[in-house]
């Protein structure tokens, strides 16, 4: 603001003096104006996924008291009054965030028990992204609105039937930076999808005739698929287990699915979602996608059924 008024003044002064000399004034060029403030967005904002790995006092709307959500190696576990919910989570640099949950079980014998009913908490299940704030931590949906914040420190409950360490704050291990570092780019001549492109139904691709692995000698019970669900949950089978789990996809590729139970069915199998949920990464080569694990390495082939 001080260099406008020094312009402005120098202005008013030259037009004095050329006016005091009979002289017609000269035309003075206004000074620049001040660049405008960089903006951003959040998504466009680098996260570091190693930053959840913590012990985190859950709140926010729908999120039940003193609700406790651990972030480690061993997976997510969700502390709620006497019951402890066990499950599979994932995230990377683009703020990419996915957990589900497949097992129960009770943290104390305060007369309470699991509620009988194994499901992801509501704010759980809806998030597909993370941002940091602070100390905190804030999961969000897919529109970008606070599910619920993640505050460090907490201490949940437990009885002598609690595997002591998961009582314990989690560290950062090198398993944990190999399973969360970044993704190499895609390599040239694929193409980086968007949900919608990937959402239906995918056979395993690659085989000798370009149509997916032949079945073995004994056949498969049913032909070994994938399908994406709008609703965020993915099905498939190798051919003679059926399995499933939830997915989510983000920029440049990046693409993150959960895995929960499975049949236990011997065959010749597909292994498509055991492709599924170590993928970190898909992209399109024409009509076939290839998944990429975090090191960049493909995982498998699917083509649109």
């Amino acid at each position: 603001m001080r260099r406008n008024r020094y312009v402005i003044g120098s202005f008013a002064l030259a037009v004095l003096l050329l006016t005091a000399c009979g002289g017609d004034p000269v035309p003075v060029a206004p000074a620049p104006a001040d660049p405008p403030e960089p903006t951003g967005t959040a998504s466009a904002v680098r996260q570091e996924p190693t930053g959840l790995v913590g012990m985190w006092t859950v709140t926010g709307d729908g999120v039940a008291a003193d609700t406790v959500l651990r972030l480690g190696d061993d997976g997510p576990l969700v502390f709620q009054g006497c019951e402890m919910l066990t499950g599979d989570w994932r995230a990377d640099q683009s703020g990419l965030f996915l957990a589900d949950v497949h097992g129960a079980s009770m943290t104390d014998d305060r007369g309470c028990g699991p509620s009988g009913r194994t499901r992801t908490p509501d704010w759980l299940a809806r998030a597909s992204a993370f941002r940091a704030d602070g100390d905190s931590r804030l999961l969000l949906d897919a529109d970008g609105a606070e599910l619920a914040r993640l505050r460090p420190g907490a201490r949940p409950r437990g009885g002598p039937d609690v595997y002591p360490p998961w009582l314990e704050p989690p560290v950062v291990t090198e398993e944990t930076r190999r399973r969360l570092a970044p993704v190499p780019p895609l390599p040239a001549g694929l193409v980086a999808p968007d949900q919608v492109a990937l959402t239906g139904r995918w056979l395993p691709a690659g085989g000798p005739d370009g149509r997916g692995p032949a079945p073995g000698p004994g056949g498969w019970p049913e032909p070994p698929y994938a399908e994406f669900a709008a609703d965020g949950t993915w099905r498939a089978s190798d051919g003679c287990n059926g399995t499933g789990g939830r997915w989510v996809s983000g920029p440049a590729g990046a693409f993150a699915a959960t895995g929960g139970v499975s049949t236990l069915i011997g065959c010749d199998n597909v292994p498509i979602g055991a492709w599924l949920i170590t993928a970190r990464q898909v992209g399109l080569d024409g009509e076939v996608l290839v998944l990429r694990d975090a090191q960049g390495a493909e995982t498998g082939r699917l083509r649109r059924a």
